[in-house]
């Protein structure tokens, strides 16, 4: 299928059926994740607070569980040469009954407690940060067009990005942690940047609508291709060679990280092409002026 035809089929208004019904599953997911968990995503130990013990691979999982049996265990998962085992908040009492038991049962382990002050703090201010982002990117939009209703659309684009990774994430078992939500605010100005392309080519530059769109996609399917290629070799770095072989280290952070960025990026390509692109033709269909015209400066 060559470009043309792309921005064709693409350009029906019958294809936001497609972003309409992945926002309306994302928020489902959201939702019920929320009303089981109080969270829109399942959170990881930064957020929850908790214990994380690490423990050579040679023991095996049902050991390492039954040794664990009277404890809050969360998770037990492979990491590389060792195992994670997360564990939920804890007393004093019981931190340092785990400690002694974990240092007198196993060889070379190593524990990190998350106190649950700084777990309520990142909580608080996790919410706060990722608003702020949006805000200011609204203003840095509504500055360059001076058009709220432009302005309001590339928001909202942004917006959906964002809740498609987090509940995909979510869904495929990947938790809210420092490094995944720094995933999520890099698709905020990573959405703003395909948004601001098309706004610019449709607003600010000479030419029918479908070539300066078509110009757009040219550059903007260039660019997030470009980056979902990395996004795919980091997966297969970080964590698909580690499930082909075991020889090979999971990297759990970079593995978090790119499936955030994997499934933004994904949604990303849908709401600027289908979402921006329809929404600027429904806002230029009632204010024609706000484009460049044919004749207008290129």
């Amino acid at each position: 299928m060559d470009l043309e035809t792309l921005v064709t089929k693409l350009d029906n208004p019958r294809m936001m059926v497609i972003p309409v019904a992945v926002l309306l599953i994302s928020l489902a997911i959201l939702g019920v994740t929320f009303a089981t968990t109080g969270s829109p995503v399942k959170q990881g130990i930064e957020f929850t607070g908790g214990t994380l013990v690490t423990l050579p691979i040679s023991y095996s999982h049902d050991e390492i569980a039954s040794a664990l049996a009277g404890y809050p265990v969360v998770e037990i998962r492979p990491q590389g040469s060792r195992h994670s085992v997360q564990l939920g908040p804890m007393d004093e009492d019981t931190y340092s009954a785990l400690a002694k038991l974990v240092n007198s049962r196993f060889e070379r382990p190593e524990i990190r407690y998350m106190g649950p002050i700084y777990s309520k703090q990142l909580q608080a201010d996790a919410p706060r940060f990722l608003l702020l982002s949006f805000l200011l990117m609204a203003i840095v939009v509504l500055v360059i067009f001076r058009q709220p209703v432009v302005s309001a659309i590339v928001v909202f684009c942004a917006m959906a990005d964002i809740m498609a990774a987090a509940a995909f994430m979510t869904l495929v078992g990947v938790k809210l942690s420092l490094g995944t939500m720094a995933a999520l605010l890099m698709l905020v100005g990573y959405s703003v940047d395909t948004d601001i392309l098309l706004s610019v080519k449709v607003l600010k530059r000479a030419g029918d609508l479908p070539e300066k769109i078509k110009g757009a996609m040219e550059t903007g399917i260039m660019m997030t291709g470009t980056t979902i290629s990395a996004v795919l070799a980091l997966m297969l770095v970080s964590s698909l060679l580690f499930h082909l072989s075991p020889s090979f280290t999971r990297i759990d952070i970079i593995a978090d990280i790119t499936t955030v960025l994997f499934f933004g990026l994904l949604a990303d390509m849908m709401n600027t092409w289908i979402t921006n692109v329809q929404g600027l033709k429904w806002y230029l269909a009632r204010n024609p002026k706000a484009a460049v015209s044919r004749r207008g400066r290129k």
